[in-house]
């Protein structure tokens, strides 16, 4: 370790993907890992803000961290978007898995549970609909690389000349 480090290799190389080394069946379950990870660190800081709730007065129940609002609206954005996007990679690596369905409504009652949640701690003032619109950025992210990726192999395909095409 000290030589990679003094020599300025890089630590990591080892433990980056392989495309043909790494089995398909071990980089689903790694990637399933982690976005697993990431989805539940995330719903739990939405269910529990970090610095708790007030427990007491005109704010009980709210949370304590949304006093600072520019710093609440960052983390509810970021975490957010964490858990949307961990979503979005779960689904993919579990479809045709047995039991699918079930695990696409679990994910979508996670998902309205983590919203709910959210909306129950954080305070009149902050606006919601940021949160929503971070939450639909990754799918809707995901919609438009499917579609570019659906217009321009179409129209590789049209001129491609290996296929006989020759627009």
């Amino acid at each position: 370790m000290v030589n990679r480090l003094s020599t300025g290799k890089s630590w990591y190389k080892p433990f980056q993907y392989k495309e043909d080394v790494d089995k398909p069946g071990d980089v689903r379950n790694i990637l399933l890992v982690v976005a697993t990870l990431i989805a539940s660190v995330t719903f739990q800081a939405g269910v529990n803000p970090p610095g708790g709730v007030w427990q007491e007065g005109d704010h009980a129940g709210r949370a304590i961290y949304a006093s600072n609002s520019a710093a609440y609206y960052v983390f509810l954005i970021s975490n957010t978007l964490a858990l949307a996007t961990s979503i979005l990679v779960i689904i993919p690596l579990t479809y045709k898995f047995p039991c699918h369905l079930e695990i696409v409504i679990a994910t979508i009652s996670m998902t309205v549970t983590y919203g709910s949640a959210v909306f129950a701690v954080t305070p009149h003032e902050i606006r919601f609909r940021y949160a929503i619109a971070a939450f639909a950025v990754p799918f809707i992210l995901r919609c438009l690389i499917q579609l570019f990726k659906v217009l321009v192999f179409k129209n590789d395909h049209k001129s491609d000349p290996e296929n006989g095409n020759n627009e």
